[in-house]
């Protein structure tokens, strides 16, 4: 059974490298305003990407960067989170916890494919659990693929402050 699984996983695209352009996006939020790539040109963006709204992992995830928002615009940071749920179920989500960021709605799992985060599982998708550090001239600047989601954003701030004090934001 684990191989018949391990078979179906399929990741679509191909993970940008630090130092290249941040693919683009065009995906409405939980509250239906579009957003791209575009939207954040000049600041900082932290995009995370996450499997599904309301489960343990993910709540705990978003509602850090919530906690840690404060910190974050202060370094001159947004936040947006993806993943392949709709708006409505966003919005519940944001509801819920209070979230005072952007979640955006890859339905199509397009952008999760660009990005090269989808998780194929054959009757469903999801986006792998990874985040990208945007520059403000959408360069990706780091990619996170092991995210321990109890102190993720903590983790972001650290290296941000380093990457600023090295003079390379």
């Amino acid at each position: 059974m684990a191989l018949l699984v391990a078979s179906q996983l399929a990741r679509a695209g191909i993970v940008p490298k630090i130092g290249a352009d941040a693919p683009n996006f065009n995906l409405p939020d939980q509250n239906g305003k579009i957003y791209t790539l575009a939207d954040f040109y000049g600041q900082w963006l932290v995009l995370y990407f996450y499997p599904k709204d309301d489960t343990p992992n993910c709540t705990e995830q978003a509602c850090n960067f919530r906690d840690d928002l404060n910190q974050l615009t202060e370094l001159g940071v947004q936040v947006a989170g993806v993943s392949v749920d709709d708006s409505k179920s966003h919005a519940d989500f944001a509801k819920k916890y209070a979230l005072p960021f952007p979640l955006l709605a890859d339905k199509n799992a397009e952008v999760t494919t660009r990005y090269g985060v989808l998780r194929n599982l054959g009757l469903f998708k999801l986006a792998r659990r990874y985040t990208f550090l945007i520059d403000p001239q959408a360069k990706i600047s780091k990619v996170y693929d092991k995210v321990e989601t109890s102190h993720h954003s903590k983790e972001i701030i650290e290296d941000l402050n380093k990457l600023l004090a090295a003079g390379k934001a």
